[in-house]
């Protein structure tokens, strides 16, 4: 399979990340093992994960996920077969970029993850508060003591990030390598625009979360009173907009007349996207993780790629 590298870090991914958001919440640990299992064995390598992944659910605190890949890189001695991505600063027992909490949370990650070493480690999130500089010393002394090989930033804006590189090439400090946005065919403002032209320009990687919106862009749900009563509905219903139908109306006729998944359609308009180094997906069951991981070997015509790209404009 092609690799496609992370900015300038020399480290290299396949086209799709998996979403380690599920592990240890919607997807208990024999399930997020076998899926684990035949993500590698399908010759992927990216996992993304967080610490603060599963806080959100009932009866969790943070740090579910990274256990749950830490117990499967542990028993099954893969971890020389995946680029690990974990993040910090959004967790509220680890907020924010300071140097002292950056240390304390990829130490506490590491424990988690059974690993000596992160392969990418996200500013999950700016933290305005923080001096830049606090933040990429911080990263910079993780790099020295081999505890993170590249670095990258997560729900940066254009301008914050241009500060950032900014800071690194003046203190000569390693620089973000790769950004995290939201961005899928729905919502595509925080990423399309300064911040894209910004990344293509400094040769930074771009792995999208959000990539299938929470679910709306598999075609599951077609109507907002598809949503009633799922565990999706309180995400979904800002998409069913006049925008948001055009979206889906055009995704799913293109998705039949290609006789494949409106997920599948959905990734592969991102991948197609310039600058879209991996689109990060997530799955619950096998079936689905098959379906997800087919869609890199999905080429779109350009017909079908200009009129998706129009019905979200």
């Amino acid at each position: 399979m092609n690799k496609h590298p992370l900015g300038r870090s020399g480290i290299e991914i396949a086209p799709l990340a998996f979403g380690g958001n599920v592990f240890g919440w919607t997807a208990d640990e024999k399930r997020s093992f076998e899926l684990l299992d035949r993500f590698v064995e399908r010759g992927f390598n990216a996992v993304d994960t967080a610490d603060v992944y599963s806080s959100w659910a009932p009866g969790h605190e943070g740090g579910e996920s990274e256990t749950v890949l830490g117990k499967w890189l542990k028993q099954t001695g893969k971890r020389d077969d995946i680029v690990l991505m974990s993040k910090v600063g959004l967790w509220e027992a680890r907020k924010g970029l300071g140097a002292a909490n950056i240390e304390a949370a990829v130490n506490d990650s590491l424990t988690r993850l059974n690993t000596d070493y992160l392969d990418v480690y996200f500013a999950h999130t700016d933290d305005q508060d923080t001096p830049l500089e606090e933040t990429l010393t911080a990263f910079s002394k993780l790099i020295e003591a081999g505890k993170v090989r590249t670095i990258g930033a997560s729900n940066y804006s254009a301008g914050r990030l241009r500060q950032a590189l900014d800071v690194s090439k003046a203190q000569g400090l390693p620089r973000y390598e790769l950004i995290q946005p939201l961005y899928n065919l729905v919502e595509r403002d925080k990423y399309e625009g300064e911040l894209a032209t910004l990344v293509r320009e400094q040769e930074i990687g771009v792995v999208s979360y959000f990539s299938l919106a929470s679910g709306f862009l598999t075609g599951k749900y077609k109507t907002l009173e598809d949503t009633k009563g799922s565990d999706r509905e309180q995400f979904l219903g800002h998409y069913f907009d006049a925008r948001g139908k055009r979206v889906l109306s055009e995704l799913l006729s293109v998705a039949d007349e290609l006789g494949v998944k409106p997920a599948q359609v959905a990734l592969a308009w991102l991948l197609a996207r310039n600058g879209v180094t991996a689109p990060i997906a997530s799955a619950t069951k096998l079936e689905q993780l098959d379906d997800t991981l087919d869609a890199v070997e999905l080429v779109l015509p350009v017909e079908a790629i200009e009129r998706l790209t129009k019905a979200g404009e």
